[in-house]
């Protein structure tokens, strides 16, 4: 059975302190790829495979991008999003289905409730349910049924492995990691995700990141206006005050958090970072990303500590912050 790594192939890349007491630790692997693409750094065992979850957006947003979706500006940073559901999103959402002149119905997501706490609260006040357009993955489904409208190939089944959208996605995702997928599974939301190793995950990110929209190759053109759109329109792609969006706020990093602990980052010169948590936790993702970024050269200190002041890290003890999340080194 194909599976991530071990324990022992892992790294300790984060602790959680309490009154100055570490109680919790964070394993994990990690790999930094210096601005022409060369190994700047490896911890643990980055040849290891990993699903990417959500950090797979930005690669299928291209594909969709290759095969001819009509997507720019707020629209494409959607695409590459797991946002939190705000009417802002939403309505985003709503506009790239009606360009394929779909309706909300259409989506193979799930239902789900806003992650963003006042949206939500609003929709409990209003008793509202839960909807397919606020899961965070709705952008990502949207443009999937838009790719597929606009290649005259039939939306309904369009989150089968078997179908051409999905075909032509793999395709894409195979030519950037520069690896045959090792395994195909179903994401939270019920689109395929790949196994990848975590090194052709990063190689792929890095690929995009250093993109230009002037590049003789299409497909790089592509990937350089994505870059772009969602570095202009930083909300798109998590939501206000959440950790995507605030590292792209703050830094002008183009970053992209998964599930169960993954995270992409590219720094404006290029130096890119993945990493998979063993635990499955997120929390500590971007702080680490920041850090190796740092150490490489490719932020300021000054920059990260300001970006490090918004994330959710602190450790609270009766309504006082009395530790932090870190980076183990």
């Amino acid at each position: 059975m194909p599976q991530t790594f071990a324990a022992a192939d892992a790294v300790e890349l984060a602790v959680v302190e309490r009154s100055g007491f570490v109680e919790s630790r964070h394993a994990g692997i990690a790999i930094v790829l210096a601005a022409d693409g060369t190994i700047a750094q490896k911890l643990g065992d980055p040849s290891a495979l990993v699903l990417p979850r959500s950090s797979l957006k930005p690669l299928q947003a291209l594909a969709c991008l290759s095969a001819g979706a009509p997507l720019e500006g707020e629209r494409l940073g959607l695409a590459t999003a797991s946002h939190s559901g705000t009417d802002r999103h939403v309505a985003v959402v709503r506009d790239i289905l009606s360009a394929a002149q779909l309706g909300e119905d259409a989506l193979g997501c799930p239902t789900a409730w806003p992650g963003d706490t006042a949206t939500r609260d609003e929709m409990v006040r209003e008793l509202g349910q839960p909807q397919r357009i606020r899961m965070n993955c709705s952008g990502k489904h949207a443009t999937m049924l838009l790719t597929a409208v606009v290649n005259g190939w039939d939306p309904a089944g369009y989150l089968s492995p078997e179908h051409p959208l999905q075909a032509h996605i793999r395709d894409v995702i195979e030519r950037l990691v520069g690896e045959k997928v090792s395994a195909t599974a179903i994401d939270g939301c019920g689109a395929p995700v790949y196994a990848v190793t975590l090194f052709g995950l990063a190689r792929a990110v890095h690929r995009v990141g250093n993109s230009s929209t002037s590049s003789p190759f299409a497909l790089h053109r592509s990937a350089g206006a994505m870059v772009e759109a969602v570095r202009a329109n930083p909300w798109t792609i998590d939501g206000p005050g959440r950790p995507d969006t605030i590292a792209i706020e703050q830094l002008g990093v183009f970053a992209k958090g998964g599930a169960e602990g993954v995270m992409v980052m590219v720094a404006p010169d290029g130096t890119t970072v993945a990493l998979k948590m063993l635990d499955g936790s997120g929390r500590a993702a971007t702080a680490v990303a920041l850090r190796l970024l740092e150490r490489h050269g490719a932020l300021a200190s000054a920059d990260v500590d300001t970006a490090m002041s918004r994330l959710p890290l602190a450790v609270t003890g009766g309504g006082q912050d009395v530790g932090a999340i870190r980076p183990a080194f």
